[in-house]
């Protein structure tokens, strides 16, 4: 269990240290995290008891890790209740362009595999 964990910081820390040194956009988990499917891709079995017991462990706790946005979402009231607007437009359009992009997405695949 501990080595396990161990592991996912492991790669959270390369992830991060990636970032930096690169100065790449893309948040240092999300790199871990892609480190982390390369390696177990690459030993061409499924992942080690321990690591999948530790992993739905966090999955089963996710919401727990909403309690710090739901408290600066709260904290920051007065400046939602004053740039709404822009907010809400920005909001919209993106999820808009989210789903859009999906769609397009997925006719194009359903065109090459469909």
């Amino acid at each position: 269990m501990t080595g396990a964990i161990t592991a996912l910081l492991a790669c959270q820390l390369a992830g991060e240290v990636l970032t930096r040194s690169l100065s790449l956009a893309i948040p240092g988990p999300v790199i871990g995290m892609v480190l982390l499917l390369a390696v177990l891709l690459l030993r061409g079995r499924p992942a080690p008891a321990p690591l999948a017991e530790v992993s739905d462990g966090l999955l089963n706790n996710l919401g727990l890790l909403f309690v710090p946005a739901g408290v600066g979402v709260v904290l920051h009231l007065p400046l939602l209740a004053r740039d709404w607007a822009p907010l809400s437009l920005a909001i919209l359009a993106g999820t808009l362009l989210a789903i859009a992009a999906t769609g397009r997405l997925a006719q194009a695949l359903l065109r090459r595999f469909g």
